[in-house]
């Protein structure tokens, strides 16, 4: 059961607004200077204020199941097909947003990367589970970006979209930004 609570916590913590990047670069199809003003975005915005994923497993001790029990095995299953469905904040359909995360490439080229998912935290769609749909952002670059790789951290800018996007291995978004502007995350000092 350890195994499964290293994987349900990560997303735990990110849901109830711990361990995520702090918002953050401005963009969308018209261009940046398009946009107007950008609005910063921490990842705990992303997600409805009424969701709560994780109350139905407050009074099941997870600590008392193992991997193989066919329990776990239930509930990891369930807890996926919740997080797949995850609702968004449509306040922020439509939003010109900046939002900074680690990159999960969908292509890589010898030219760079154009399409990647967003995500809150290290790790994140790598290792299962990944979060919940409204804490990954698929994201189209107006240009390949190179240079860029797996788990970088990068600020995002552009139109952000209530959309979902299904990706084979890597999770399911509620979020896109097309034509956006991607730079390198550094942290403020």
């Amino acid at each position: 059961m350890r195994a499964f609570l290293r994987r349900l916590v990560p997303a735990v913590l990110l849901v109830s607004g711990a361990a995520a990047l702090p918002g953050c670069g401005p963009s969308s199809d018209a261009g940046p200077a398009a946009l107007g003003a950008v609005q910063e975005l921490k990842w705990e915005e992303l997600v409805p204020k009424n969701w709560d994923p994780t109350k139905r497993y407050r009074n099941i001790s997870l600590e008392s199941l193992r991997d193989n029990d066919p329990r776990a095995i239930q509930m990891l299953d369930e807890m996926r097909a919740v997080w797949d469905n995850a609702p968004v904040n449509v306040a922020l359909d439509g939003t010109a947003a900046r939002l900074s995360g680690f990159v999960v490439p969908l292509d890589n080229t010898q030219g760079g990367i154009r399409e990647f998912l967003l995500v809150p935290y290290f790790g994140a769609c790598i290792h299962t589970p990944p979060p919940p749909a409204n804490q990954i952002v698929h994201v189209i670059a107006a240009d390949t970006v190179k240079g860029l790789h797996a788990m970088d951290t990068v600020r995002v800018s552009g139109l952000l979209k209530a959309a979902r996007y299904s990706s084979v291995d890597m999770g399911v978004s509620g979020y896109e930004i097309r034509s956006a502007s991607v730079e390198p995350f550094v942290p403020a000092r």
